[in-house]
């Protein structure tokens, strides 16, 4: 399995069939496991095998295939399946922090990362937020006490591009783990490991799924990690992903590398069609050269990304008015769909941010997220410029 494709594996890693011989991955719907003896119990809790399962809440056939998948396309040791994307990244963080520790992020994190940090330096976790872009600023905080540096690759919603290897030399140089969420760069476009990335934290929700069907998460990282302060942490916690969803999760990963260039491919579209309108006073695309993390972008990803940000010059009314006069796009706060996706961050995903932390982040009132689907690009982009003709 090692000499194939990421495409390939996105259909066949992890598999194991029963002795029926299923064709599709099985759903285990089972919280509970029998054991052939007393002794065979003893000794399962005493060390279980890589295949062997005491309880759901540790552990279920179904979910590991899905680990095993992701895993095998993040190119880790090993992965651990969460209940949601936000419940990966408070694992990541909480399974190996505590009082007296530090943690160096980036300032622009969705709002609920935030607030996942807010409850880190209640409990003793000193937190230092630093622009991600600027490594001299990274350097600047990274001390001989950070345990770990947490960031996202490419920000939501205003797309900026962090420089994975730089800040991991940094870290790495002082000791620290980098913990990198992933969601903008799928794991399509992934090269987070490959640039030095610990941990690699997904929210499944997304891209993996991508019929807006169901909740999931995932870590990946060693197994060291994996099966040591992550899986204990998580197995006490309670944050375990439904078989059933897991189940879902690996259908959506079959069709995930076709779904994910196909949007990428018309997300490049639509910001071309868009940079230089008159009611738009910026797009931002990491896939145009106009974006100041272009060849950064490219380097890392090799693709701009499924997701498009743009900010009309007169601000929330005309960003009201172009998402409610839009026929094809969904207003909603997912991103990731197979259906295309339009979104007001200041007043939805970010709205509870302070407004001069908005300001800081450029979270303006006129930004609006466009989550491309695999809808006709051509009807796509005319959708949004007959929408932008109302402002």
């Amino acid at each position: 399995m090692s000499d194939w494709k990421p495409r390939t594996k996105m259909v066949h890693a992890g598999v194991k069939r029963s002795q029926w011989g299923e064709m599709a991955e099985a759903i285990h719907l089972t919280q509970g496991f029998v054991y052939e003896s007393a002794e065979a119990a003893e000794a399962r809790f005493i060390e279980a095998g890589r295949d062997e399962f005491i309880y759901a809440r540790y552990g279920n056939p179904t979910v590991r295939i899905f680990e095993d998948r992701i895993a095998a396309i993040e190119g880790t040791e090993d992965a651990f399946a969460t209940a949601s994307g936000m419940a990966a990244v408070n694992a990541a963080l909480t399974a190996i922090l505590k009082a007296g520790d530090h943690v160096v992020a980036a300032r622009a994190l969705f709002g609920s990362c935030l607030y996942v940090l807010d409850i880190l330096k209640r409990f003793g976790v000193a937190v230092t937020l630093v622009d991600g872009l600027d490594l001299a600023a990274w350097a600047k905080a990274i001390t001989p006490a950070t345990r770990a540096v947490f960031f996202e690759s490419v920000s939501n919603p205003t797309l900026e591009v962090i420089d994975i290897a730089a800040v991991a030399r940094l870290a790495h140089a002082a000791g620290a783990l980098v913990i990198v969420d992933n969601v903008f760069a799928t794991p399509v476009n992934s090269r987070a490991v490959e640039l030095g990335a610990d941990i690699v934290v997904y929210s499944a929700t997304k891209h993996i799924d991508g019929g807006g069907r169901c909740l999931g998460g995932v870590v990946c990282g060693s197994r060291d990690y994996i099966r040591g302060p992550l899986e204990t942490y998580l197995k006490h916690t309670g944050a375990a992903l439904s078989p059933f969803n897991a189940w879902v999760l690996l259908s959506g990963m079959q069709t995930l590398d076709l779904r994910v260039r196909a949007q990428t491919a018309s997300a490049l579209a639509l910001a071309e069609a868009v940079e230089a309108h008159p009611a738009v006073a910026r797009t931002l695309y990491p896939g145009l050269p106009s974006h100041p993390q272009h060849a950064l972008a490219m380097a890392q990803m090799g693709a701009g990304g499924t997701v498009v940000s743009i900010e009309l010059k007169a601000g929330q009314k005309a960003a009201f008015a172009f998402l409610n006069a839009l026929k094809i796009w969904l207003i909603s706060n997912n991103l990731g769909d197979a259906r295309s996706i339009a979104t007001h961050p200041a007043t939805t995903t970010h709205q509870r941010l302070p407004a001069e932390q908005k300001a800081l982040l450029g979270i303006t009132p006129g930004l609006v997220r466009l989550s491309l689907g695999i809808e006709d690009t051509g009807d796509l982009v005319a959708d949004v410029l007959e929408a932008l003709t109302v402002i």
